[in-house]
């Protein structure tokens, strides 16, 4: 196993959450319409999602430090398994003009809502699927909060892909230490069918065989 790290949390706590007002707000029919990773997901009322991704630089922090974490050169190959609308790839592509980015998501809308500049480089595909890659084609393959999303018989392939096509791996999933958490969890994710602990996490991880850095958010 790899490390410990802490890239996204800070970013993730700058967000305030109303954990019961998600929860009584017609949650069923919520998580109905995210699940189709639509508008209403992305850009519509918070109720099914993000209630509008828009592109704001906020990324770019979370680029630069794992550009240092991975000490990555100009002309890196880097996969975002999950990759949304790509607005951290497309910092990548600002930070190191020659790199080559990839970057698939399930969802058409995301994919289509990416910025111009790297659209041709973004494509539909399902991250619990054999990925068309040759082993360690990438120097850094990413999947940041998109893991939590699958079901357990869908993570030992997904894990084991990531691990077989990058060379340094960076894994970002949904967790929760304590009864709060869950219960904070519970209330606001409307995608998540995998809810573990950390050390359920890791023991997943070991047993995929995966040796890449990870790291945790929490709902506190």
């Amino acid at each position: 196993m790899g490390r410990l790290l802490n890239i996204v949390t800070p970013l993730h706590k700058k967000t305030k959450r109303d954990y019961v007002g998600r929860m009584t707000d017609n949650k069923i029919e919520c998580m109905q319409v995210a699940k189709k990773y639509g508008q209403e997901y992305w850009d519509g009322d918070r109720r099914y999602g993000y209630g509008g991704y828009k592109y704001d630089g906020r990324w770019e922090a979370v680029a630069r430090k794992l550009i240092e974490t991975y000490r990555l050169p100009d002309d890196a190959k880097i996969l975002d398994v999950g990759c949304g609308k790509g607005f951290l790839l497309y910092e990548f592509k600002k930070l190191l003009p020659n790199c080559s980015i990839t970057g698939f998501d399930i969802s058409e809308y995301g994919l289509k809502n990416a910025k111009e500049d790297i659209k041709e480089h973004l494509f539909p595909y399902k991250a619990q699927d054999v990925y068309p890659f040759g082993n360690n084609t990438f120097d850094l393959v990413i999947s940041i909060t998109t893991l939590h999303n699958l079901h357990l018989f869908e993570l030992k392939t997904a894990v084991k892909e990531i691990e077989r096509v990058g060379k340094n791996k960076y894994i970002v999933v949904e967790g929760y230490r304590n009864e709060d958490e869950l219960f904070n969890l519970e209330c606001w994710a409307l995608t998540c069918e995998s809810f573990f602990k950390p050390q359920e996490w890791i023991w997943l991880f070991n047993e995929f065989s995966y040796t890449g850095d990870y790291e945790f958010i929490y709902f506190e």
